[in-house]
Order: structure tokens, then C-alpha cells, then sequence
């Protein structure tokens, strides 16, 4: 007996060691990973808990848990009296980041509506697009300042949808206030009844995503998606004593999901922002004692390209967590603002795998693990570029890429890792799809995503495939973006594709056209249309005039050897022009011009 207690001594004591030199990373997958199970159990409800502390702070004026509450009530017993809205319905925000669109979606929670996020960039035929995929709206809210924006009144009105503006000043007969409802209205709870016949399959958000074609898409995270979520900011170690500082935007997955609804579990305080500013980042962290920061790439870039000061790394930021991190840009950005932990993340909106990167790794997107893959198997898969479509083995299935080597990332659809779809989009929906991957019979979600694992389980993301490209943190449909160029009377053919420039996360938007006979390039006219019909993010920054478009035996455009050749004008004899935001207009791409984009000394913004 004494022996085999001295046995089980050794090997409890020595099994670390061990499991140390096979798998180093043993202790942190099993760590995070009984972390991220304990959280699932876990959902608190705030008010009740901590009804005074500070929830949200907006230009220094502060709510508690309680204060937003009563404004959530006073918002959804004037939505009640206001309008037909019922359980199971949908509504649409229209809003920038500000308190009231917190408020307005836990009113709708609790009314037992799904939710609509629009982007506040889009206009016009996308608006009334977006609205008409979204399981039948019922009521749209939009903040004061995007009231102008809201000029399809009409058209909504006869789809049904009820129009509020979030001002007390109206400017059309077709809108109604809803600030001054709401602040006539009663703070009394919400009956639970209305939100009686919710369930975990039930629908919670709708939030848009280009995909890889045609208009933006209402990708519908369900209420079991919606309570994983929550779990991203708790397991990796935020707690009701942090301070998050909120610059997305509200309407996008990382700033709904992980800042806002990340902050509803954690308990801890949200600093919310109209819009990111990097003059003003560092100082209104030390001013509000930030602990937590969010971002995509293009962030942490704008943080470090900032003039250098002495009080650089003087604050109390300890995590930042977000995704589009570029290895350079952290490297820079951790040798200059100080010890801060990383915690870099790959998910899309509607897809049904994540990964994060718990340990640290400079570049990688995430890290893999046994238990991870069986819980939610994925692969990555050989994939033929040209064709844009996975390769095949003989017998027609998929073909597993070796590790250390690029491949789509596919991910099995399960009743733990659902693909719910697009509203109103099956097209679209089964187009994501893969069907007998491995075997006969089974399905896979298409991520459209191509990534690259190490040999210590580390996981890269390399590049999109398709027709999408990301600029600005943003998907940008080539699909949509060809429908609205090619809608001027003097093209006769787009192609839209993105381009590699210095400095630059992702791809920026670049068109080559065709011109019709006896017409010419306008470009005045295509300045201000671009502009008045797509977000900024989504417009062309460069044109390229092409006599006939290549297109393969499919007649499909190809799109390779455009993006290969970039907007460098010496490599073709092709016209090309640049979109100057100063002139506002196109002008000729001249070597001169090429040159100050290509070094930075143009600089490509959002405005």
C-alpha cells in the first residue's frame, strides 16, 4: 500500500513536468478551456447584483446598472404605446454609438424583439435593402443626426415600417419623435410574459455582413449564439473591476458583442465613444482609468503612427482584445505603449468557429487544441485559387492540408457549432455551405477564409478568397460595389477588386472599367456618384481603364492578375486615375501620385 501511495505521489507530482516537455501549451489550452465552461454556466443579471455601479460613461455623463434600466423601461413602455411592435417581432437601429442605442436594444429585449443592426454609413437603395432582409421590420430608430439620412421615408412607410428619431426636432410628416415619448413615458418593469415564448433558437440580432456577394446580408445570431458571446471578455479574464473604452462602433459584432453585451456579463464599466480618435485615445483612458481596450487592426496602427510622447506608457491598460492585428503593428505597439497583454481573435458574424490567442503568440489569430477541434471540427482544406473552389481528391472529396501549410478554413455543422444563415436569404445561406467534405452527407460552413496552422498549434490568418475584400474593418461586397459603378450610363462593364498599399490593413477598393463607344470617362460624375451611393469604406480609390475585360472559360472575371499588377501605372499602358477627396473628383494616377500613396505621404482615410 505504502508503495503504491508513494506511486501515485511520483506521478502526481512528476505529470506536470512531463506533460510540460510533450506539450508545452498542455496547462493553458486546459486552463482556458475549464475557464470558458465555467462561464457558460454563468449569466448574472447585473442590475440586480450591482444596481449602482457605473455602467456606462458617455461624454461625462454616467448611468448605473440601474439608471439604464429605467431608461430601457421608460424606451420600451413608449415603443408599447407607440407602435404595433410584439413579441417575436424585428426592429431596426439606426444609430451611432451613444447611450440611447444601449437602451433601445435592452427595451427591445425585453419587449421580446429581435434586432436589427444597420451600419450608420449606408444610404439609399442599400438602407431599404437591409430593412427589407430583415424578417419583415416593423419599426426602424435612428439617431438625430442620421435623420437626414432616413430620405426613403416613403418607401419604408409602405413596407409598413414605423420611422423614430431620437430628437424632439422632426423634419418629416413620415418620422415620429421617440426621445420625447420616452421621456413621457413610465419606468415600470416590462411583464416577462412578453418574452414568454423565447427560446435558445429564437432570434436576438440580425447583424450585416457583405459576404462574398450582392447587398449587405442579416446574418442571425440566435439567442444561444448570443450567450456565447458574452463568454469572449469573462475568459480571458475581464472582471466588474475593469473599465472597457468602447471606439467601435456599436452596430458591428466586435463592438455589439464583445464590448457592450461582453460588458452586460462581466459587470464591468463601459466607456462609450461617438467615434475613435487617436489624438484623443491615451488621454481619455488615463482620464476614465482604463483597463481594457477593443480594436481591429487599423487601431492600434492609427495608436502607434501618433507623434511619440514622454507619457506613452503611463496608463492602466492591461488587455486589448480584437482582431486585423498585423505581427509589425504589435510589435510597435507593445515596445511603445508598454506591457499591455494581446489577445488577438478570428470569428465572422455568422460563422460558427473562433479562435483566440490566449498565449500570446506575435501574428497568429489563435491557437488550435484537441479539445477545441472536438468540440467544433474544423480543417483547413486544399483550395484552388484560380478556380475559387476547394480542390478535390479522386473520389471528389476535400483534402486536408498538412500544417505549416495554407488552407480554407471549414468548419462542420453541428447542433454545439450551428450555421443559422441569412434572414430571407437561403440563396445566400446555402451557398456557405459545403456539402460531403470528408464523407457522403456531411456539411461544412464555407468561411472563405484561408489560414495557415504552425507546428506548435498556433493559427495565422493569410488572406479572403472570392469576391470580398476588408478595408477598414470592414467586408467590402465587389458584387454591390459593380452595381452601383456600372449603374453610370458610360460604363459598360466593372471589375472591383483590392490592391495592396503600404500602411494599409487589407485591401483597398480599385475598379477597372470599360467605356462605352462613343462616351468618356467622367470623373466628376463618378466622384459624387461613389459617394452619394456607397459607405467610404466600400468606395473605389482607384480606377483603371481597360479596353476588354479577361474572363475564364466560365466567364467569370478574373480578377488575379488585376490585383497582382495593383495600381501601379508603370506596369500597364492602361489609364488610370486616383479619387482626390481635396478636388473631388478623379485625376490622373501619375507616377508623382503613385510614388506619395505608395511612401504615405497621401494618405488613404475614411471621410
Amino acid at each position: 500500500f505504502l508503495q503504491s501511495l508513494l506511486f501515485t505521489a511520483l506521478v502526481i507530482i512528476i505529470s506536470p513536468v512531463i506533460l510540460k516537455r510533450i506539450s508545452p501549451y498542455f496547462w493553458t489550452d486546459f486552463l482556458y478551456h475549464i475557464d470558458l465552461l465555467r462561464i457558460f454556466l454563468k449569466f448574472l443579471q447585473q442590475v440586480e447584483t450591482r444596481p449602482n455601479k457605473t455602467f456606462v460613461v458617455f461624454e461625462n455623463k454616467s448611468y448605473s446598472f440601474k439608471d439604464a434600466d429605467r431608461e430601457c423601461n421608460k424606451t420600451a413602455n413608449a415603443l408599447r404605446t407607440a407602435s404595433d411592435l410584439r413579441a417575436g417581432d424585428t426592429a431596426v437601429l439606426f444609430m451611432l454609438n451613444e447611450p440611447a442605442f444601449i437602451f433601445c436594444w435592452l427595451a427591445l429585449a425585453k419587449l421580446g424583439c429581435a434586432c436589427a443592426l444597420l451600419n450608420s454609413s449606408i444610404r439609399s437603395r442599400s438602407l431599404i435593402s437591409s430593412l427589407r432582409c430583415c424578417n419583415g421590420a416593423k419599426v426602424l430608430i435612428a439617431s438625430a443626426e442620421l435623420q437626414a439620412a432616413v430620405e426613403v421615408g416613403e418607401d419604408l412607410q409602405q413596407d409598413g415600417v414605423m420611422m423614430f428619431i431620437m430628437s424632439d426636432q422632426i423634419t418629416s410628416s413620415c418620422m415620429k419623435s421617440l426621445s420625447r415619448r420616452v421621456l413621457e413615458s413610465s419606468d415600470a418593469d416590462v411583464p416577462h410574459t412578453y418574452r414568454s415564448n423565447m427560446s435558445f433558437t429564437s432570434p436576438a440580432v440580425y447583424i450585416y455582413t457583405s459576404g462574398t456577394t450582392g447587398l449587405p446580408k442579416a446574418a442571425v445570431i440566435n439567442q444561444t449564439r448570443l450567450l456565447a458571446a458574452l463568454a469572449v471578455l469573462a475568459s480571458n479574464g475581464v472582471t466588474e473591476r475593469d473599465v472597457i473604452y468602447v471606439t467601435l462602433p456599436l452596430y458591428h459584432t466586435a463592438g455589439f458583442l464583445i464590448g457592450f453585451m461582453g460588458s452586460v456579463e462581466t459587470g464591468s464599466t463601459i466607456i462609450l465613444r461617438r467615434k475613435f480618435s487617436a489624438s484623443q485615445f491615451w488621454d481619455e483612458c488615463r482620464k476614465h482609468d482604463v483597463t481594457v481596450i477593443q480594436y481591429i487592426g487599423e487601431v492600434l496602427r492609427y495608436l502607434c503612427n501618433t507623434p511619440e510622447r514622454l507619457d506613452d506608457k503611463e496608463h492602466d491598460v492591461r488587455l486589448a482584445i480584437g482582431n486585423g492585428l498585423r505581427a509589425d503593428v504589435w510589435r510597435k505597439f507593445l515596445q511603445r505603449f508598454g506591457s499591455i497583454e494581446v489577445r488577438e481573435f478570428y470569428a465572422s458574424t455568422e460563422g460558427n468557429v473562433g479562435f483566440v490567442n490566449y498565449a500570446g503568440r506575435v501574428g497568429a489569430v489563435g491557437r488550435v487544441s484537441y479539445l477545441h477541434k472536438k468540440l467544433f471540427p474544423y480543417s483547413l482544406v486544399k483550395y484552388d485559387t484560380e478556380r475559387d473552389e476547394p480542390l478535390g481528391d479522386a473520389r471528389g472529396l476535400c483534402v486536408e492540408v498538412p500544417k505549416g501549410q495554407t488552407g480554407l478554413l471549414v468548419s462542420k455543422i453541428t447542433e454545439l457549432a450551428p450555421f443559422v444563415g441569412y434572414a430571407q436569404n437561403e440563396r445566400q445561406t446555402d451557398k456557405k455551405r459545403l456539402r460531403d467534405v470528408f464523407k457522403a452527407g456531411d456539411v461544412y460552413f464555407n468561411s472563405g477564409d484561408l489560414l495557415k496552422i504552425d507546428l506548435d498549434g498556433f493559427i495565422y490568418f493569410q488572406d479572403r478568397v472570392g469576391d470580398i475584400f476588408r478595408w477598414k474593418g470592414e467586408n467590402v461586397s465587389t458584387t454591390e460595389v459593380s452595381d452601383i459603378v456600372s449603374a453610370l450610363d458610360f460604363v459598360e462593364e466593372v471589375n472591383v477588386y483590392g490592391v495592396r498599399v503600404p500602411g494599409q490593413e487589407g485591401r483597398v477598393g480599385m475598379a477597372a472599367l470599360i467605356i462605352r463607344d462613343g462616351m468618356e470617362f467622367e470623373p466628376t460624375r463618378m466622384f459624387n456618384h461613389i459617394c452619394g451611393f456607397l459607405p467610404a469604406y466600400a468606395r473605389p480609390r482607384f480606377i483603371r481603364i481597360q479596353s476588354s475585360m479577361e474572363v475564364t472559360r466560365t466567364f467569370k472575371q478574373i480578377k488575379l492578375k488585376l490585383v497582382e499588377a495593383g495600381f501601379n501605372p508603370a506596369v500597364t499602358s492602361d489609364l488610370m486615375y486616383f479619387m482626390c477627396e481635396r478636388e473631388k473628383t478623379f485625376v490622373s494616377l501619375s507616377p508623382i501620385i503613385y510614388q506619395q500613396v505608395f511612401s504615405g505621404s497621401i494618405r488613404l482615410e475614411l471621410v
